[in-house]
């Protein structure tokens, strides 16, 4: 019956999660003995197994998330009130990459449909890009935004555009109508997708270096078929940045990029009407490719987890760090993110990298990115927000113990800095923030063709040109949120189905996605999310 109310994550632990809300008092059985709670212990949080003392270390995950701030007896809840974060690198990594693959007999010759690119990249989507160089441009890419829905017939808003009419005129339980059937002229192409930023000027010569790589990433990126580019013309991040940031990626020049600068042109008429063209003639270019079966080597997943809660590390988390070794297993790419989530589990991460140099480079950028941190005054351990702290998340390194197991089990082939490319086959590391928009902006920029999104609490997060699977660490929050989440693990929780059943479910779920056959509810959203991460100072 206990295995029911509660759960050890791992032996080593000394507190176990309660899995419903449970009364003070109640008697837990652990190993060989008997456990009372002092105090109720709501859903998701955890209780302690012995008393411990002002100090000792809090173990989970089989790791150090923190430091009991006075003493506590056996069956105490454990909070921000008692615990502080804490880690333990103390530890030397042992070089430890002999990793047992899953058996995925099941997927062997299985492919998806998609888009086969002349550089042998091949997307899950067929898209168009509107990019600005500086936030001047916004507008305009606002206003060319609008004249594209509104020719194609393809306004996601157009529901939410009539209600608003239906209450200004002061009517009341507004119905829903069919909506305008769209102009299938482009049936190949899933559509124009418009980046807005704050950047591209008043910064350092760093973050316009930045910006322009993130924005080559996006612009030769597989799910791109190519894109129009407004520039104003005296910002610092220029055109020429730019052009030198695609070539690294695209030295042949195989994707047509067209290039339009305001203060070249006669009139903000002429921009947009001159952009316009250029953009139709993408679509027309765009739609001339289609769905063709590709190997699942051709997938890069990037994984991520937003609004995480006290059940993310034992359900989603897992569930997608085992289909990331599922696709690897088969050859394919992925990229854990999220550095300020890694804090606490570096020495495991470093052990399962493939050579010294790479666990070096890891070393480096997550040292690098806390000294930043402090310098402005901050610090890992402020990552957890308040609604991972109200839902069992207490410290940033027990939050970060349960977010490293996205990235499975597999060997770490390498460690990408932000903006980098993910060019190997297996797991790659890249640094980015812990905020969810900056970090899957990342994970688009640097290569992801498809991702899986984990959360607790839920999180509408999606991507404009790489679709993002979400997945429920619990049942109730996928089931009242059903517009955004593609996946519940909630039955891994309640013990009715196991993590590597599942994970070949949602690796099928994966499939259908790449293959256009089943549209992510952010994307059905447009839920198109875009923040480049600003690393240096304005000016």
């Amino acid at each position: 019956m206990d295995r029911a109310k509660t759960l050890q994550v791992h032996p080593a632990d000394n507190v176990r999660v309660a899995l419903i809300n449970l009364p003070a008092g109640e008697t837990i059985t652990h190993a060989d003995r008997t456990v009372v709670l002092t105090e109720p212990v709501a859903r998701k949080h955890k209780f302690t197994l012995a008393p411990l003392a002002a100090g000792d270390a809090i173990i989970m995950y089989g790791v150090v998330v923190g430091h009991a701030e006075q003493d506590l007896p056996a069956g105490a809840v454990i909070g921000t009130g008692n615990v502080s974060h804490a880690t333990d690198t103390s530890r030397a990594p042992a070089r430890d990459t002999d990793w047992l693959p899953p058996d995925v007999s099941a997927f062997s010759g299985r492919t998806f449909e998609g888009f086969h690119r002349p550089d042998g990249q091949v997307g899950t989507a067929n898209l168009w890009l509107v990019v600005p160089l500086v936030f001047c441009q916004n507008r305009n890419v606002e206003v060319l935004r609008q004249c594209i829905a509104d020719a194609l017939g393809e306004d996601p808003y157009y529901d939410y555009k009539r209600m608003a009419r239906a209450m200004l005129n002061g009517e009341e339980n507004v119905a829903p109508s069919e909506r305008p059937p769209g102009r299938a002229i482009f049936p190949n192409v899933d559509g124009v997708r418009f980046l807005t930023h704050t950047l591209g000027c008043g910064g350092t010569d760093a973050d316009a270096e930045a910006l322009c790589e993130l924005l080559a990433g996006y612009i030769t990126h597989p799910n791109v078929a190519g894109a129009t580019v407004l520039s104003l013309g005296c910002q610092k991040s220029q055109i020429e940045v730019l052009q030198r940031a695609i070539a690294r990626r695209d030295p042949r020049g195989l994707k047509p990029v067209h290039y339009i600068e305001q203060q070249a042109m006669p009139s903000a008429d002429a921009l947009i009407e001159t952009s316009l063209r250029t953009i139709f003639d993408g679509l027309a270019i765009a739609n001339s490719v289609q769905r063709k079966p590709a190997p699942l080597e051709k997938l890069c997943l990037g994984v991520e987890c937003g609004g995480s809660d006290g059940f993310s590390g034992i359900s989603a988390n897992p569930l997608v760090g085992a289909v990331m070794d599922r696709l690897v297993a088969l050859g394919g790419r992925g990229m854990l993110a999220e550095f300020p989530e890694l804090c606490g589990v570096e020495h495991e991460l470093m052990s399962r990298c493939v050579d010294e140099s790479t666990a070096k480079r890891f070393q480096d950028l997550m040292s690098a990115y806390q000294a930043h941190a402090r310098q402005v005054g901050a610090d890992f351990s402020m990552n957890p927000s308040p609604g991972n702290i109200r839902d069992g998340l207490i410290t940033d390194a027990m939050k970060s113990a349960g977010a490293a197991k996205k990235g499975g089990e597999s060997p770490i082939v390498e460690v990408l800095d932000y903006t980098e490319p993910c060019s190997r086959p297996g797991l790659a590391l890249l640094c980015t923030p812990g905020n969810d928009v900056e970090s899957t902006t990342a994970l688009a920029g640097s290569g992801a063709n498809l991702m899986l999104f984990t959360t607790g609490l839920g999180t509408p997060t999606g991507n404009p040109v790489t679709p993002v699977l979400k997945i429920s660490s619990n049942s109730e929050m996928a089931e009242r949120m059903r517009d955004i989440i593609d996946f519940d693990a909630g039955p891994i929780v309640r013990g009715e189905k196991g993590i590597d059943e599942m994970a070949d479910t949602l690796l099928d779920l994966c499939i259908d996605a790449a293959s256009g056959r089943y549209t992510a509810k952010a994307v059905g959203l447009a839920q198109h999310d875009f923040i480049p991460w600003k690393r240096g100072v304005s000016l």
